[in-house]
This record gives C-alpha cells, structure tokens and sequence, in this order.
C-alpha cells in the first residue's frame, strides 16, 4: 500500500514520535496487525561470523563512520528518552550504545521534539554532523518552513555535539531532511544531500566551513518520485535517505522510499550511479519502476534508510534499519509506531550494480565478518 501526498506529514510525524513522550510510553511491541509472529530458532554464529541484527534497539536511520580513534560510530535517529543516538563498535558487529549525542537543542528548534537522520565525518580535526529539526515557528524566516538541515560539531565522534546557531537550509513540510556530507574523494570538494515528502533528493555545494553553501550555487535534483499509484512500487509518494559513495568509475547514490513505517510499512533501498557526484544519476530500473537493491524477505521486513561503509580488507557493507516481523512495534498498542534495529550485509558488485545481502534481501543466517 502506497501513502498518498496528502498523508505524508503524518507518516513523517510517525518517525518523529517525540523522544519525552517515547520515554513515557516504554517500548515492547506485538505482531504486525496485532497478532503475534512465531520467532525463528536462535541461530548461533562460529567467532568468524554474525548474525543479523547487529544492534538489536531501535536505531532507525544509522549513519556510520570510521574514526581516528580505530572505532566505528554508527549515529541514528530519535527513540525512548534520546534526541541523536550514538553507539561504537571496533568491527561493525558488536556495538556499545554510548547514550545522547546532542544534549542540547539547538536555539533554532528549542521547542522542538523532532530529531531526525543525523550523518557524521571527522573533518579538519573535528567531528561535523548534519541532522535534521523541526524549525521554531518564531525562527522561521519563510512561514512555510517546516524542517531545517542543522549542522553541529564535536571534538570527540562521541560528542557531546553543539549546534552551530543557524540552520543550514530550511524548506517546506518535510522536504528538507535526511542529511548526508560528502567529499568528493577526486576534487576535493564538499557536497551536501537532503530530500524527502515527495520533493526530489537534491545536492549543493558546500562552502569551506561547511555550514553555508558556496557563492552562487543552488541545490540540483538528482531523482525525483515517480507519480501513480503502483502498490509493489517503492519509487512513488517519496523518496529519502541519500547516501552517496564512490566505488571507481562510478559515484552511487543510495535512497529509500515509499512508507518506512507502521503496520502498512513497504520500504526499500534503490540506487542510481553517475560520473559525478551531482549526477547526472541513473536510476537502476526494472522497467518504469525503480528496482530495489534491499527489500525485505522472512524475519525482516521494509528494510532501508542505509549506511555504506569499507573495512580493512576493502570490502563494503551497508548498514541499515529494518522491522522485525516477531516484535514489529516499540510501543504497546500503537501499529503506527515501528521498532527499527540496525542490520548489516555485505556488498558485492556485479556488472556495475551493488548487490546486497542475500539477493537482496536481508540475511537471517550466519554470515562472515567484516575485517576491522
């Protein structure tokens, strides 16, 4: 089932539960629809290998980079009693969540409960993360501002982080969320990507310090939604969470789409490539339709809003959120509300596409590890 234009700001607002009022509730979850969904038998892996998922809280929205301290950071949206959440790990597999990363709101969403995919990089001796926030109707310079891209630094990828004291870019509705930093590893310059709520996903340069955008530059669209009503489709309604990596020759650009959330949820990630960061992208497509890299199969289900990183041996991997079928939801009574553990599956790569996890899909078997 497709989420219509016109139900968009309640589906965002559903990944935006208020982290006060998630505290309240508590979490736990039923089976989907109400029911309750049989586990499979625990599976247990050899020292070489892993099994999913590899964070078993609701992180929703990892991010990942690797510090100069030797760890992993991965980063994720709000949950139960968070704003930004923060966990570590040496091997991309066993993870120690390390608490809040952002205990202050910034003083242009002071009144705001809705932190959203934060994405961090240690860049120039700090650590630069890019977040998205609900803009203080006071703040707002355009009336129709809705959410804001904000950027804060650290000196440790822990945090605690600080806000920089303006927003990066605003826009309408949901429209500008889901940050991601890049830097291009051939020219050297820096890149930021957002979009959601039926807008397309769009990328501006970047000016030096990161927090503004260089001298007469505007954002370019890269992929737009498809419009109609495609039930199997995951191109239409919206699409979000762009993660940009390069992989010679190729840039590639990550996405996810449809409805992330909910009894209803139908999420996947897609992918397009180009030659340049700012495209343009080739979507990869099964006929008119976008063709997922990562849909969901057996235990796992609308698996998306991913992360990609490359170990020590040069292999890489995404990682990503995905539902549970046995424990679908993190608050009793509420289908509209998902619990979204953080997966990881290796990429492989075939005539230029990425493939990911088992055809696909998520794996639920033993699976061999990264190399820290």
């Amino acid at each position: 089932m497709r989420y219509a234009m016109t139900m968009l700001p309640a589906l965002r607002a559903l990944r935006a539960l208020p982290a006060l009022a998630l505290l309240a509730c508590g979490g736990g979850g039923g089976g989907a629809g109400g029911g309750v969904v049989t586990p499979p038998p625990p599976v247990t892996p050899t020292a070489q290998q892993y099994v999913n998922p590899v964070l078993d809280v609701d992180f929703p929205d990892p991010a990942v980079t690797k510090s100069s301290d030797g760890f992993y950071y991965a980063y994720a949206t709000q949950t139960t009693g968070l704003r930004i959440q923060v966990a570590r790990s040496r091997d991309l597999v066993q993870w120690t969540t390390l608490g809040e990363a952002l205990p202050n709101r910034p003083s242009w969403a002071s009144e705001s409960q809705n932190f959203w995919a934060p994405d961090v990089n240690e860049r120039e001796g700090r650590f630069v993360m890019y977040y998205s926030a609900q803009i203080d109707a006071s703040k707002r310079t355009n009336p129709s501002d809705g959410f804001c891209v904000g950027m804060a630094t650290a000196t440790t990828a822990a945090g605690p982080f600080t806000d920089v004291g303006h927003p990066v870019v605003c826009g309408p509705t949901f429209t500008t969320i889901d940050p991601m930093g890049f830097d291009d590893p051939q020219s050297g310059k820096r890149y930021l990507y957002w979009g959601s709520a039926g807008a397309p996903i769009v990328v501006q340069e970047l000016a030096a310090d990161r927090a503004s955008f260089t001298a007469g530059s505007t954002p370019v669209s890269l992929v737009s939604p498809r419009a109609g009503n495609d039930p199997s489709a995951y191109d239409v309604g919206l699409i979000e969470g762009p993660w940009v990596t390069f992989h010679a020759p190729n840039y590639y650009l990550f996405f996810s789409g449809n409805a992330c959330c909910g009894a209803a949820a139908h999420y996947a990630v897609m992918v397009a490539r180009a030659t340049s960061p700012t495209g343009p992208y080739d979507v990869l497509r099964n006929g008119a339709a976008a063709q997922p890299v990562l849909t969901g199969a057996g235990t796992w289900t609308a698996p998306g809003h991913n992360a990609v990183i490359t170990d020590a041996a040069g292999v890489d991997w995404m990682l990503y959120h995905a539902i549970n079928t046995a424990n679908p939801f993190l608050i009793p009574g509420r289908t509209d509300i998902s619990r979204r553990p953080m997966l990881l599956d290796r990429i492989t790569w075939t005539n230029g596409w990425p493939v990911v996890g088992t055809a696909g899909n998520p794996t639920a078997t033993p699976q061999t590890r990264p190399t820290p």
